[in-house]
């Protein structure tokens, strides 16, 4: 048995439990919602994981609350996006919102504060939804996020992306890397917490209100 089996493990639990047919884990919500963004923006795998080089002005705009977690806005600058931010309280009740990408279209979704049994209920089939596994979080496993998802054809990418563009479980001097990726998977350990809190966990959760967090439309490094 190889050490990351207890990943696939969690991932599978992950699975049977929101109702999705496909979890993807990583280090933190931010880093799901950076690869999750960074495929949906360049719309390929192919070109996915480049950095850009347009100025943050010309880049697709994509539309947040004003009022969230600030590695948010970040992700969306890193995948070569360009955060805009609108009016939106009501997700603090939902515990989710919407990306809205400048097309109209939304398929990613932010649901660090929601997390529940058949979850995949609430979204739409196309989406990736990303979760938080934060102490904070309803999990609460100290750290580590998932990509919830439908998708047999990102999978394989966002699996690869995640571990420096590697094949999980391949030795480093067999591996062909044939992607751009980032340090970013879940360690097993992590993983083994996630099973054990997953069997206990209420079926349905949702954290109190956050009242804490800025207005990110007043910061100057998200409107350059």
């Amino acid at each position: 048995m190889h050490p990351y089996a207890v990943v696939e493990d969690f991932e599978s639990a992950l699975c049977e439990f929101t109702g999705f047919k496909r979890a993807v884990t990583t280090n933190s919500c931010t880093m799901a919602l950076l690869l999750a963004l960074n495929y949906k923006l360049t719309g390929n795998s192919e070109g996915a994981g480049l950095p850009t080089n347009l100025p943050l002005q010309d880049r697709q705009r994509v539309g947040i609350p004003k009022h969230t977690y600030v590695g948010v806005p970040m992700s969306i600058m890193h995948a070569g996006g360009r955060p805009t931010f609108r009016h939106d309280n009501d997700w603090q009740q939902l515990g989710y919102y919407p990306l809205l990408f400048q097309s109209g279209t939304s398929h990613v979704v932010d649901s660090a504060r929601f997390f529940a049994k058949d979850m995949a209920q609430y979204f739409h089939r196309s989406d990736m939804v990303c979760v938080s596994f934060h102490w904070s979080k309803p999990l609460g496993i100290q750290q580590g996020g998932a990509i919830l998802h439908n998708h047999p054809k990102p999978d394989a990418w966002l699996r690869r992306a995640r571990f420096d563009g590697r094949t999980q479980g391949c030795p480093p001097a067999r591996d062909f890397c044939h992607t751009i990726g980032w340090h970013c998977y879940m360690p097993p350990e992590m993983a083994a917490a996630g099973l054990v809190r997953l069997s206990f966990i209420p079926t349905y959760n949702l954290m109190e209100q956050e009242t804490g967090y800025p207005d990110l439309s007043k910061m100057e490094i998200f409107n350059a």
